[in-house]
């Protein structure tokens, strides 16, 4: 298992099952959709993770897909984003990422049907 704020949080029992894998799922699209952006895709997969990384970016809003991106695809610690948001206490910044994180992250599950939660 990597060390990365996803990762970690799962680890603690901070996300769900299904909150993991559509962090998973996030990182998996921005590596394939956009490892290499370099103007116009070069293959359909390359598209098909593009337009599907758009569409998660739109629903989530700016500062949510910019957590999510910091977080799970950058890997900077939680603690970090935290303070980028305007928290100066540590242990509130972190609590106000992995928040956000996890709100971002139910938002996903939600917009890709992962864990459907009904009945």
């Amino acid at each position: 298992m990597r060390d990365a704020p996803l990762e970690r949080a799962f680890a603690r029992g901070a996300l769900t099952a299904e909150q993991y894998s559509a962090g998973q799922k996030y990182r998996h699209l921005i590596s394939v959709g956009l490892g290499a952006y370099a103007g116009i895709a070069k293959t359909e997969r390359q598209v098909f993770h593009r337009q599907r990384y758009r569409e998660a970016v739109q629903v989530l809003g700016k500062i949510s897909s910019h957590v999510l991106e910091w977080a799970v695809c950058r890997e900077f610690g939680l603690e970090q984003i935290g303070q980028a948001l305007g928290w100066t206490s540590r242990p509130q910044a972190y609590a106000a990422a992995l928040e956000r994180m996890k709100a971002a992250l139910d938002e996903l599950c939600r917009l890709w049907g992962i864990g459907n939660r009904e009945g």
